[in-house]
């Protein structure tokens, strides 16, 4: 084997076991990466890039989106927006089987289309939604984990943070990536929805009815949820149709969510200001870990990774699809017990120049398919970072009984995850209708 290929599994390696030995995700990336650039081109150069990339990140105009819409989350939590979509949704749908479950969902995707943040979405939705399914007599574990994989919603509607930092990896339109989370978003809750009337079926004492709603009470419900609306066609109904850049569209969502709310009376200067600091420590540690990326990605150019790992593939005698499959395979596993960030700053750069360039699968659908199976890890045993800050909130609900009730949602997923490897127009249609695209 040669020296840089050594060099590079070392690397890679070792950011893994200071990862796994609690050291941040920014250190370990950017301290691996300068010992071994500077132990393959000299320390000086080193230091160099060391001096380099943190002023070219942090004055990138790209991402100035990141702020924006963690701010606009933060914004649109604060309001209280969660808590109107799930008494419309339960409002229509609580009096069916696992009703109240299905409304769950349906309020997780709407709020995910507002926020981006899958464990602000699992946070805020069990605070929502957990004390009305005790109510009603829900299985507490499978409440959870349907809360947890409802979640999730929040990282593949969009304006999701993920594909921001997939597109500043791979130079990818992030627009277009948004869009094409939409249809496998939609998916998600559809199948989430089926999983839960299975459920249902087979035990039906677990998801109960919930209390019916006349229609005067249904309208009614319906007359809340306009701000979330007219706020997501302001911000995804813009990139779509080409009016606004995704930056231009974060700052208007940022503009628009604080309207609504002082408009409402539901922020106040000092709520404001808590969502500011809120969004400046989310941020700033995001800024950091991306600058450690970029350091990572001049350490893999100098050891040729991604030239010997798409040499290695490309001479194996199978189909590209079937590589494409193991990758999702080594997504999942690994998505089960790294953080998702930290899947995708190690591995994009590796495998997007093998999939992507030499394979020739659309950046699209590779980068849709790189999120969905990541954000899978965050509620999957053995780790689920989402079920843990879950069973952290509420201490009478064990992890295990939470583990159990991600189950038939997990099911869901596999079901999506096929159905995506399976026919990859799911993710490439949508952002080929795009007026400016």
């Amino acid at each position: 084997m040669e020296e840089t290929a050594v060099i590079a599994i070392v690397g890679c390696v070792s950011v893994v076991i200071l990862m796994l030995m609690r050291v941040q995700i920014a250190v370990a990336l950017g301290l691996v990466s300068v010992v071994g650039f500077g132990y393959m081109v000299g320390y000086q150069p080193a230091l160099g890039i060391l001096i380099d990339s943190p002023i070219r990140t942090v004055t990138n105009f790209e991402f100035s989106v990141i702020p924006m819409f963690i701010l606009m989350g933060a914004l649109v939590s604060a309001g209280g927006m969660s808590r109107e979509l799930f008494r419309a949704a339960n409002a229509w749908m609580g009096h069916l089987p696992g009703g109240m479950a299905m409304a769950t969902v349906f309020a997780c995707g709407g709020f995910a289309a507002i926020n981006g943040s899958s464990i602000a979405t699992a946070a805020t939705m069990a605070q929502v939604a957990l004390p009305e399914m005790r109510r009603a007599n829900y299985d507490p574990g499978m409440s959870l984990g349907i809360i947890a994989a409802g979640g999730t919603l929040g990282i593949m509607i969009p304006p999701s943070v993920l594909f921001v930092i997939y597109s500043i990896l791979t130079d990818v339109d992030v627009a277009k990536l948004f869009i094409a989370g939409v249809v496998p978003g939609l998916i998600a809750i559809l199948l989430y929805c089926i999983a839960i009337q299975l459920v249902c079926a087979f035990y039906p004492r677990l998801l109960p009815r919930g209390p019916h709603a006349d229609w005067r009470e249904r309208f009614e419900s319906l007359r809340d949820v306009w701000a979330t609306l007219l706020l997501f066609f302001i911000v995804v109904g813009s990139i779509y149709g080409g009016f606004t850049t995704v930056t231009e569209a974060a700052s208007i969502g940022v503009i628009g969510a604080l309207a609504i709310g002082f408009a409402r009376r539901r922020l106040t200067w000092k709520l404001v200001l808590e969502c500011l600091i809120e969004a400046l420590r989310t941020s700033a540690a995001i800024f950091f870990i991306a600058i450690s990326a970029f350091l990572f990605q001049f350490f893999l150019a100098v050891t040729e990774t991604s030239q010997s790992l798409a040499a290695w593939m490309t001479a194996l005698d199978v189909e590209p699809m079937t590589i494409v499959i193991f990758v999702v395979l080594a997504y999942l596993l690994a998505g089960t017990f790294i953080d998702e960030l930290a899947t995708v700053l190690l591995t994009v750069p590796i495998l997007f120049p093998v999939v992507v360039t030499e394979l020739g699968f659309d950046p699209l659908y590779f980068g849709v398919l790189v999120v969905m199976t990541t954000t899978i890890g965050l509620y999957a045993p053995p780790v689920g970072i989402i079920c843990f800050i879950l069973n952290s909130m509420v201490r009478d609900i064990s992890l295990m009984q939470i583990y159990k009730g991600t189950l038939p949602m997990l099911a869901a997923d596999l079901v999506r995850l096929t159905l995506l490897v399976a026919f990859p127009i799911l993710s490439t249609w949508l952002p080929g209708t795009m007026i400016r695209y």
